[in-house]
């Protein structure tokens, strides 16, 4: 019985997450994942241009997930700052679910890789310092947070916060769990008199 072909790029898309999990993974090349996949290379070429286009597929599913994910927090969550910590919550824990994606959120996994990748890495990250300096902005709004705060810093200290997690998490072989002082550290930046 053949895998139709969604299906099949499903799979690869799985297995280099799958493989990107291993702590401290060398380079994966396409000949590895297409043995793990027990496929030629040529099968992988198929469905996929070249390894590049594999990872901007890994791009497009994380993409997908947590603004899907930050939009739901911003429907259900009218208080601003809640909508903050959520978001940065959930970004953290969504690292911890799935270590293969962080490699590539991290940039851990593309160092090796097509250079044009890190702008993928940067557009996510604009994208998400957006949604904290439009939560902050609600909560000035609706006064939840004091109109004295400056919205930028405050914003890129949360996404710092958020992106130095995913980094440590991949770098200490998954041992640094973005979860461990994340209510604290948001403590520290959203309610700065606790």
């Amino acid at each position: 019985m053949s895998v139709k072909t969604g299906e099949r790029k499903h799979q690869i898309l799985q297995t280099l997450a799958e493989m990107l999990e291993q702590p401290r993974a060398a380079r994966i090349t396409t000949a590895a994942l297409a043995s793990k996949m027990q496929l030629s290379e040529a099968a992988l070429y198929r469905h996929f241009a070249s390894k590049a286009q594999m990872f901007e597929g890994l791009f497009e599913f994380i993409e997908t997930t947590i603004f899907t994910l930050i939009n739901q927090i911003i429907a259900n969550e009218p208080n601003g700052v809640e909508q903050a910590r959520k978001i940065a919550v959930m970004l953290l824990t969504f690292a911890e679910r799935n270590k293969g994606m962080t490699r590539v959120l991290s940039g851990d996994a593309l160092v090796t890789e097509d250079e044009r990748l890190q702008g993928r890495i940067t557009q996510i990250t604009d994208r998400i310092e957006a949604v904290f300096k439009q939560a902050l902005r609600q909560a000035i709004t609706t006064g939840s947070l004091d109109p004295t705060i400056e919205i930028t810093p405050l914003a890129a200290a949360l996404t710092h916060i958020v992106l130095g997690s995913w980094l440590r998490f991949a770098q200490s072989g998954w041992q640094a769990t973005p979860s461990t002082h994340m209510h604290a550290q948001l403590r520290l930046l959203l309610d700065p008199r606790a």
